[in-house]
């Protein structure tokens, strides 16, 4: 998949549940997505998780979504749709990505 020039890709984590299949495997459980900068869309999403399902249906939950504007709506979609172990890690690492978003873009622009 090509991303156009007004894509940024940025990474939340999160400390996943000792009980979660991804913590024997990883320490971290992290969340990446490409945004389009001009409208702060979420644009493709993916993520380290145990089945390639999971990924899928976590970019489902996500892709289309006002990174900026909609965090919180995302939230609550994931608690009432995504009820798999990494439901809490998945949440942190999207406010972590939301804040690290928020933050390049807060630099990022020009001071007028």
């Amino acid at each position: 998949m090509d991303y156009s020039q007004n894509t940024i890709f940025v990474t939340g984590v999160a400390k996943p549940s000792k009980d979660d299949p991804i913590a024997s495997s990883y320490q971290v459980f992290f969340l990446s997505l490409i945004v389009d900068k001009e409208t702060d869309t979420i644009v493709d999403a993916t993520c380290n998780s145990a089945r390639e399902m999971t990924s899928k249906f976590i970019r489902v939950l996500l892709v289309g979504h006002n990174l900026v504007k909609e965090t919180d709506d995302m939230v609550q979609e994931i608690r009432h749709r995504f009820l798999g172990l990494a439901q809490k890690a998945l949440i942190v690492a999207l406010k972590d990505a939301h804040n690290r978003y928020m933050m390049a873009e807060k630099y990022n622009k020009p001071e007028t």
